[in-house]
């Protein structure tokens, strides 16, 4: 398949499965049909990346049904100048679309070799606003410190304290919470007095490990 015959299937991705199901953002829309969510996932798989539903890319992990990535990506409010940081690099696509819309994203995940295939990805396709490392997505990236918007791509049992102490005035964090199987899509916002809570519906994704979330063991299924 050419690049041309990808262009032309992820516009129709864009189309039927984002923006007909509510996602109006023009700027997150414009950044799905940029990203060319094929280079993420092995290339026996290419002829599926388009399609509504996500995508081994192994270690037991998945990237994103593309409806979620850009839902997820709409509830952070990002501004061109904002700074995000990402829990959970997986494949590199959700970091790729974030690099789009703001000026700086920082993107941490658990599993080295992972880390090391986004990154090569990330490289080739020019991104170069995007910092990736490995380690405890759940302690943040405290150097780095305030994030205009984090956003985490695994399920937690309650929401990271270091991730909203990581936040700064007004930011925005996005987090499935909920058990091991089923999780509500949520934002917080950190204002003056505390924080504010918004439920965004129901998901499920695989679990976030690490200090402030599960422990490492066990399965998703």
């Amino acid at each position: 398949m050419t690049e041309d015959e990808f262009t032309a299937i992820r516009k129709r991705m864009v189309d039927t499965q984002i923006e007909a199901r509510g996602v109006t953002s023009p700027r997150v829309l414009a950044a799905m049909r940029r990203v060319p969510r094929h280079r993420f996932v092995p290339q026996g798989l290419w002829d599926q990346a388009y399609n509504d539903y996500p995508l081994p890319i192994g270690e037991d992990q998945t990237i994103s049904q593309p409806y979620i990535v850009a839902l997820m990506t709409e509830a952070l409010e990002l501004k061109e100048g904002d700074r995000v940081l990402e829990i959970g690099t997986g494949s590199g696509y959700q970091a790729a679309v974030l690099a789009e819309l703001a000026s700086a994203v920082y993107s941490i995940d658990r599993l080295g070799s992972l880390t090391e295939k986004a990154q090569k990805v990330l490289a080739e396709l020019g991104y170069n606003n995007l910092h990736v490392r490995v380690g405890d997505g759940t302690l943040g990236w405290p150097e780095e410190a305030p994030f205009d918007a984090i956003l985490v791509t695994a399920g937690a049992p309650q929401v990271p304290r270091p991730l909203v102490e990581q936040l700064a005035l007004g930011g925005r964090l996005v987090i499935p919470v909920g058990d091991r199987f089923s999780q509500t899509l949520t934002r917080v916002r950190k204002v003056k007095d505390g924080v504010k809570y918004d439920y965004l519906g129901g998901c499920r994704f695989v679990r976030l490990i690490g200090q402030y979330a599960w422990p490492a063991g066990g399965v998703d299924y």
